[in-house]
């Protein structure tokens, strides 16, 4: 393949991967959107193989390096379950920084590339910080995937004076940079590449073990922007035009997504990174006096469940990670399908930081077939609750907690919920008592109007539907 035709396979490709961003931004067009990827994708790596920079003797190569992590990507695709996919994306990412990291260092290793002056201090300047991202992000996003598992607890862990460290790391990795661009030999200039990385990698643990449980999704959307980054750093590092491009939009997309998270919960950017928030999810969260909820939490069966979704004309589903972890998707279409032939107006809330991943919540109920036009957003609905008869949380907390609104003393106070305790009826399905994974206590179960629902969400909800269908 000419240099010429590449040229033209890899703008294709780039309009592709625009058109494929477009296609994300709606759940109705998110199939057309991941089609969009995947031709732009095939394009770019056949652009790429067959162009001018590939010699024959190294085809083959590639070819059974593709063959191995396309048969590992197709394994997962099919093996892992839809509650591991925010540990899968965290630990995809963890490989794009992994890759920056040693193009890196074979980049600076290969002698067949001849440079001098100002386009040698260049070429290393770009060797230098394509490490330094790389590096963070392959290992902060290997702690990200160990907390999202549950491996590693959701609580920081917040070090002595960890800010003066963190700077301390920078200025130190500053310096190092300056020896490794005056370095006089490919030896001498290994050591400062090597201090400068062990540092990275230190910081990417630090920074994420520091960030609590609660702001997980917004770790996961940050962690995007980082692999973006570093797969520009790739590019430049290659000269390659389309990496750079393509990993300016994932990195630019990431860092756009991780804002709207933290608009979503109140929160600005540079406190998700300083860390603190949250504990580990499933304990008991340590109450003081001006969080003390007040009353006793109301059960119902089943049974009694059903027969409030009967007599309802309004009802509005608002789905969290228990639903995930239950697997419990498919039920709950099927319940919405029964209701909706009864003619109850049914509708899902989806809050932007339910789960533990951007947009988890709209794949499991995708992947259940719920029709798109009835999952909405937590602006679309929030004026809607009065109005409705029964809201029904499924395995959700910190979302629907009334805490972020009436204690200004909570560690959520201030982020936007779904308010369904505005509702008639509220119902919480729950295993327990337990937090959520913010740690923070929910008054929303001691309401009147409130019955809470134990045990696993798809063992009752099966009961519920059977019970609808009596």
């Amino acid at each position: 393949m000419s240099g010429n035709l590449a040229t033209v396979s890899y703008i294709g490709a780039t309009i592709l991967f625009i058109l494929s961003l477009g296609g994300l931004s709606n759940p109705e067009s998110s199939r057309r959107g991941n089609l969009f990827g995947m031709i732009g994708m095939t394009i770019a790596v056949l652009a790429t193989v067959f162009g001018p920079r590939v010699t024959a003797a190294g085809i083959p190569w590639i070819v059974s390096a593709m063959v191995v992590g396309g048969a590992i990507g197709l394994y997962a695709a099919r093996t892992v379950q839809m509650t591991q996919m925010p540990e899968l994306v965290a630990l995809m990412h963890s490989l794009v920084g992994l890759a920056a990291g040693l193009v890196g260092f074979a980049s600076y290793i290969d002698s067949s590339v001849e440079l001098s002056g100002a386009e040698k201090s260049i070429h290393e300047m770009e060797i230098y910080i394509g490490i330094l991202i790389g590096a963070v992000t392959f290992s902060g996003s290997l702690i990200a995937f160990g907390k999202l598992n549950g491996k590693i607890g959701g609580k920081p862990l917040l070090l002595p004076a960890r800010h003066w460290l963190n700077l301390a790391g920078l200025l130190v990795v500053i310096w190092f940079g300056r020896e490794f661009l005056n370095a006089h030999s490919m030896a001498e200039g290994m050591t400062p590449l090597f201090v400068m990385t062990a540092i990275a990698l230190l910081f990417g643990i630090h920074m994420v073990m520091a960030i609590g449980g609660a702001d997980m999704p917004v770790v996961v959307s940050m962690l995007n922007s980082y692999s973006g980054w570093a797969a520009a750093a790739t590019g430049f590092m290659l000269s390659n035009d389309l990496l750079i491009v393509v990993g300016a939009l994932v990195g630019s997309s990431g860092a756009i997504l991780s804002y709207i998270m933290c608009r979503a919960m109140n929160r600005n950017f540079i406190s998700v990174i300083a860390g603190g928030f949250g504990t580990g999810g499933g304990t008991p969260a340590a109450k003081g006096d001006a969080a003390q909820p007040a009353g006793e939490v109301t059960p119902i069966s089943s049974l009694e469940t059903a027969e409030l979704l009967k007599d309802a004309k309004s009802v509005i589903i608002v789905p969290g990670y228990g639903m995930a972890v239950a697997q419990a998707q498919h039920t709950v279409y099927e319940i919405t399908k029964h209701l909706r032939e009864k003619g109850v107006n049914i509708r899902f809330g989806i809050h932007p930081v339910a789960g533990r991943m951007p947009g988890h919540m709209n794949v499991l109920l995708a992947e259940a077939k719920v029709p798109y036009d009835i999952v909405m957003e937590m602006d679309e609905l929030n004026e809607d609750f009065p109005a409705t008869d029964v809201a029904m949380v499924i395995g959700a907390n910190d979302i629907v907690n009334p805490a972020a609104q009436d204690d200004p003393t909570s560690p959520i106070a201030g982020m936007p919920v779904l308010e369904v305790w505005k509702a008639k009826t509220s119902i919480v399905m729950k295993r327990s008592m337990a937090s959520g994974y913010a740690g923070v206590d929910n008054p929303l179960f001691y309401k009147e109007n409130n019955r809470m629902l134990f045990g696993d969400a798809k063992k009752m909800l099966d009961e519920v539907l059977v019970a609808l269908k009596s």
